[in-house]
This record gives structure tokens, sequence and C-alpha cells, in this order.
């Protein structure tokens, strides 16, 4: 299998991860592999984007239990850049696409579309394209083929609107395409870095009774769990920019925190990340500014917010004001080869009751079980139908020398995005979470036998990945 990836490397993304999945069925190794794409050794390029992805009122978004959308408070955007070079001898392709959306998530063959879709306008292939969902919950999900389940037991529209979510993809790759095509000479990369004060906390606690529970939440938390430690998190949000010599053209901000203050209500808005965001494009319109969640899964705000109204600009606040001291440490250094690569690895699906493809179906048909119940049936057998053999998921890189941005599936905990940054401390590893988002959350082992599933539900991958993870991310930045 390994021998063979260059073989495959430029099958479409269906194709491929069927072939993946396949071979992970019939072995119990790690399915991780590299895949090297040199973009340059000169004449980098790039051209920034951004298209409109709100959805309309009376659509469904997220907001925890899939519900049209009330009111419209804030736009919803995508926003990313293309970076072109030209390529080494044999090597191909030489561009990539970093992007984070305003969506809760993009799955299965919903994840798919987005990537070929951007990759096809830049003139690449998916396994370079870095998709970040911002995981905000008063904003669409989307997973089509989930939808089109539901469809088929005579629920339309329940979980997304396929029809928008083809326009939004569509605009987005038009938007590329431009960006391709406008790009502007690269010469140096920025790194930053900056700790934020007062708004990450892990869903881990421990109580005075010395029972660990995983229940504090991004707001309505009680006084009890805003008064614990704040656990295990990443203090410190970084950035990664890119300059035509003294001019900068396009900051990345990551931090790794559940991007949620003021949700659940159907109100469409950003929330306090895209807040943070858009006061920091205003401060400079020349640069664009992106936005992405780190890998957050186990980690929220709910330390620091009860949910009240007033929390959401506060937390704005604090945010702005790290990426700001983020930006303003920034150091140059001149940016002459980049490489994108790619560690594909099959997390094997979770065999648990009510889980099967039977079960999944029996509580789809069963029209007396709750609608959130129902669609929720129809995400897991979406994952099922798309990826029998299990999630087929890639850890992306683009390679920047000094930097490495790094996406990660789906709603990994924060332990990932550390241990990644443990394993080149010599660099500066931005993470990206919510890539793939088929798996839900990803735990670590320790977090699975503590109880965090039963708890939290919304896992879709078995027990004792996380060895395979952490190898496939040694893979993705080169260290294996």
């Amino acid at each position: 299998m390994f021998a063979n990836r260059s073989a495959i490397k430029h099958l479409g993304t269906t194709q491929r991860r069927r072939l993946l999945g396949a071979a992970a069925g019939g072995m119990a190794m790690l399915a991780v592999g590299r895949t090297v794409r040199a973009l340059l050794q000169g004449s980098l390029r790039v051209g920034t984007f951004q298209a409109e992805v709100t959805p309309r009122l009376g659509q469904l978004v997220y907001s925890g239990a899939f519900r049209p959308a009330t009111s419209l408070d804030t736009p919803l955007f995508i926003k990313g850049f293309v970076l072109t070079g030209t390529p080494q001898a044999g090597a191909a392709p030489a561009t990539a696409v970093v992007a984070a959306i305003d969506w809760c998530e993009i799955r299965n063959q919903a994840y798919d579309e987005w990537c070929q879709a951007l990759a096809d306008a830049a003139g690449t292939v998916p396994d370079c394209v870095l998709l970040s969902s911002i995981h905000q919950h008063d904003t669409p999900l989307g997973d089509t083929g989930a939808q089109r389940i539901l469809a088929e037991a005579g629920e339309a529209s329940v979980i997304c609107d396929v029809e928008f979510h083809h326009r939004c993809v569509k605009a987005a790759a038009a938007a590329a395409a431009r960006a391709a095509q406008q790009a502007r000479p690269v010469t140096h990369v920025g790194i930053g870095k900056a700790r934020v004060e007062q708004i990450a906390s892990n869903r881990r606690v421990e109580l005075p009774n010395g029972r660990v529970t995983f229940n504090r939440y991004s707001g309505r938390n009680d006084e009890l769990y805003r008064d614990l430690p704040e656990g295990e998190i990443d203090p410190s949000l970084r950035c990664v920019s890119l300059w035509e010599n003294d001019t900068p053209l396009v900051c990345l901000s990551s931090y790794a925190t559940h991007p949620m203050s003021v949700y659940g209500s159907g109100a469409i808005h950003y929330d306090f990340v895209g807040l943070a965001r858009e006061r920091r494009q205003r401060d400079d319109p020349g640069v664009m500014q992106i936005y992405a969640s780190g890998c957050s899964g186990d980690v929220t705000a709910g330390k620091y917010n009860d949910g009240a109204p007033e929390h959401r600009d506060r937390l704005a606040e604090r945010l702005y004001l790290a990426m700001q001291r983020a930006w303003e440490s920034s150091e140059r250094v001149p940016l002459a080869r980049v490489e994108c690569r790619h560690a594909p690895l099959v997390l094997p699906h979770r065999e648990a009751e009510g889980l099967s493809i039977e079960d999944l179906q029996r509580e789809l048909a069963d029209s007396t079980l709750p609608l959130q119940r129902r669609a929720m049936a129809a995400v897991g057998l979406s994952a099922r139908r798309h990826q029998p053999q299990g999630h087929v998921c890639d850890i992306r890189c683009l390679d920047l020398g000094g930097a490495k941005l790094l996406l990660f599936p789906a709603e990994a905990f924060v332990h990932y995005q550390l241990a990644a940054q443990a394993m080149r401390p010599d660099v500066a590893v931005l993470a990206m979470g919510y890539g793939e988002c088929s798996p839900g959350y990803i735990p670590t082992d320790q977090a699975a036998r503590e109880g965090f599933i039963e708890e939290h539900g919304y896992c879709w991958v078995a027990d004792g990945v996380e060895e395979r993870i952490l190898a496939a991310t040694r893979e993705a930045l080169g260290t294996a």
C-alpha cells in the first residue's frame, strides 16, 4: 500500500478514500503514509480570497439541535489564500490552498466536495487543501450525504440545504480561482505568538469529591465549574503571515478553544472569534485576516463564560488583544521553499450499542423518535456508507520552513496539538482543527478511559486511536 502511494496521489478524493479504506480493512497496522510535494525553489506567489456563506432565514443551522435560523446577527465567510510556486523537476502540483469557514462542521461527501472544488479552482489536488471549519454552533453543518439519507426517509432540509451548500462551494471556488490569478510575490514568512488571557478551559474537571467529569461546557456552567482550574490548554495564540518584502499580505491566527459564547438560539453569528477577526481586519484592510480554531474538542470558554450576552464582547476583546500582540511580536524570515505533505490514516468506526448500521437504520425509520435523534442517526449512517472501512482522514501540513501549518480532523483534543508542538520545538507549529469532521470527538485514550464518551457521545471512532494520530502527525511534520 505505502509503496504505491505515489500511484494514487492524483486520484479523486472519493476514489482515494475507497482504496485506503479497503486497504485498512485488511490490516491492523497504522494506515499512515506520506506524500511530499515541493512547491518551489523560488517564485512563490500568494492570492487571498473570501466568499460569503450565510444561510437565509429559515434555513438550518446547527445550534446544538438543528433548527431554522431565526435572525441574522452577522454574515458568515470563508477566508483563505492560494499559494503557488514553480515546482521542482518531477514534482506536481505547485499550489496549496488554506481556508477557514464560519461553519460548524463539514463532513464526508460534503468535505470531499469542498476540497475537490477548491483544488480544481487552484490547479492542485485535495491533499494540498487545508480546509478548516471554525465550529461556531449557530452556523450551518455541512453533511449532504446525511441530508440525502434523511430525504429518503421523508425528512427534507433537517441537517442542511443541499442546494445552498452547492452554491457556497461554487462561490468559494470562484473566489479561490480569482485569487490564484491575482497572486502577488511572497518573499518572507512572519511568525508570532502571544498568551491569551482568560478564555480557554478544559472540559475535564476533578470535583471536590475526587470524581472526574467532562461537563464544563462553553457556557451556562454553575459557579463550581467556573471556579475550578483551567486544566490542560494551549495558552498561546499563534499567527503566521506572508509578506512581499515589507508589505504584509495575509495573516492566519489560530487558538485552541470552542468558539462559542452565546449560542443555541438559531441567531446566525460568527461569535466572539469572528468579532475579533473582523476587528483585526478593520485595523489593516490590506491584510487578509484568517482565523482557525485549533484542536479544541475538549477545550471551551466555560470557566470564563456563563452564557450572558455581555461575555461575548469580553471574550472577543481578549482574543483581539492576543491577535494584536501576536502580530506585533512577529519575526520575519525569508521564504524560499515550501512543501505540502499529508499523512492519511484510517480511524476505525466505533462499534457500540446503537451505532451499528442496523441500529442507526432502525432509529432513522422510527418516526416516533425526536427529529434530532433521527438526524444523528443519519449523520452516523452517512459516515458508514461513505467510508465503510473507517474514517479516512488526512493530517495535512503546509511546511513554510520556520512555520508549519498542520490540519487535524474533527474535534481532536488539545493534547494532539500540544504533542505536535513538542515534536518540533525548533519551529512554530500552528494547528488547525475541524478538518474532515466525520469522526466527531477524538479523545485521548485517557479521556476515553475516564468516561468522556459516556458523558458526551458524538464520538464515531473506536477507542485506542491516539497512537495512530500521533504517528500520522509525525509523518506530516516530517519527523518520522
